[in-house]
């Protein structure tokens, strides 16, 4: 239909206008794709396009050209083959659970594991038939009596969440390797896929069982490193395991927002240095923690008093931005320590790491943990430090401060 020449454009001009960008455009920063509906060109298409192998586009929810690059980054940054993205590192966690656990399976979990994973066998997981056992990552021995015929997924955690024990990896999965349909699984997230390399750990064997089968990763820490950003993934080499995975996470519906997508693609880029960075401070906060007669313990993989140091010297290449010291329940009461945390002035109270701005949490040691030098422990307090991006000495001045204010 035509229009007189003073008529503004129709809305049907506006939503099917013809013009189209040329291409050939290209920049330092993926472009971002927003998407719930893709369009075909014609029924053919329709039919016949598949996005289970990337070889195309059907749906925003199936992937789009921003989050198709994001998971084939984070899958060479962690040494596999294939990603899911979910929208956090417990999302992550959780698909797996779904993906791999039936009724009358058994988890097995590190003691000193993530805690909202341990939660989660306790939870859903209990409620849908599904049993655990926690065990010791310190003790591979003991995790072989452990396995049985029932044990469908095998979970691995390198540095221990909070206490950061450095386990055995290599042993560990000697010992799992020994059982036909184990999945062995990581959380990389203290490793940021920098650490060490999850599918290649010196095991024996064809370079597919080299390893772990696969990792999540919390994005949210630090490839966002900016603390703004909740995601997860979750990384494979083999690619019958990857469709398992692949078809839960769609009928679950899961999916991520392309801005928080482009936000970790920007991350990526700076990723190594900041590791770098984190844990350069991380190891002198570390070493003058160890000066404080406040204190019972100073935990962080790099020390030699610190329970895995040896592991990880022989198994990783950096310790990441984590520190934990205990306060002895004995010297000093858990009022006191919160006293010190609240103390604390560049150090902000909150839950995370990786980002900017350093943190602290404080935990009570009672009840933390089954295994392990802090099993038995009835009073005490542990506080853990995530080193930001400050300058480091005036992280340690902060911290001599608020030590001092506790002895006025």
């Amino acid at each position: 239909m035509s229009k007189t020449k003073s008529e503004p454009a129709s809305a049907t001009e506006l939503i099917h206008h013809p013009y189209l960008p040329p291409g050939g455009f290209e920049s330092v920063q993926p472009g971002v794709f927003k998407a719930s509906t893709v369009i075909f060109e014609n029924t053919q298409a329709l039919q016949t396009r598949q996005w289970k192998d990337k070889s195309g586009y059907t749906y925003g929810l199936h992937g789009t050209p921003t989050t198709f690059t994001l998971e084939e980054r984070l899958a060479t940054l962690e040494g596999g083959l294939q990603t899911l993205l979910a929208p956090s590192g417990l999302a992550a966690i959780g698909l797996v659970a779904l993906s791999l656990l039936r009724t009358g399976d058994e988890v097995l979990i590190p003691d000193n594991a993530y805690g909202p994973n341990k939660d989660l066998a306790r939870g859903e997981l209990a409620q849908w038939g599904i049993t655990h056992r926690f065990y010791d990552p310190m003790d591979p021995d003991a995790l072989a009596g452990l396995i049985t015929e029932r044990t469908r997924l095998l979970w691995l955690e390198a540095a221990g969440s909070v206490t950061l024990e450095f386990p055995d990896l290599t042993r560990l999965l000697q010992v799992a390797r020994q059982h036909a349909g184990l999945t062995i699984a990581l959380d990389n997230t203290w490793g940021a896929g920098l650490a060490f390399n999850a599918f290649d750990l010196g095991v024996p064997g064809p370079v597919d069982t080299a390893g772990v089968d696969l990792t999540i990763h919390a994005l949210t820490k630090y490839p966002s490193g900016g603390g703004d950003i909740l995601m997860g993934s979750v990384v494979t080499r083999d690619p019958a395991l990857h469709h398992r995975l692949k078809m839960t996470h769609m009928r679950l519906g899961i999916g991520v927002g392309a801005n928080d997508a482009e936000g970790i693609l920007r991350g990526l880029y700076s990723l190594h240095v900041r590791y770098a960075a984190h844990d350069a401070s991380a190891r002198q906060v570390a070493q003058w923690l160890l000066t404080r007669d406040e204190l019972a313990a100073v935990l962080h993989p790099s020390l030699p008093g610190s329970p895995g140091h040896e592991a990880w010297k022989a198994q990783a290449h950096a310790a990441g931005g984590l520190v934990s010291f205990v306060l002895d329940g004995a010297r000093w009461s858990e009022a006191q320590a919160h006293a010190l945390v609240d103390a604390l002035q560049l150090f902000r109270i909150g839950y995370s790491w990786g980002g900017p701005v350093s943190l602290v949490m404080p935990y009570p040691l009672k009840g933390m943990r089954q295994f392990g030098r802090f099993a038995q422990q009835k009073q005490g307090t542990l506080v853990r430090l995530a080193i930001g991006l400050e300058r480091v000495d005036d992280l340690i001045s902060d911290l001599a401060q608020a030590f001092n204010s506790l002895s006025r």
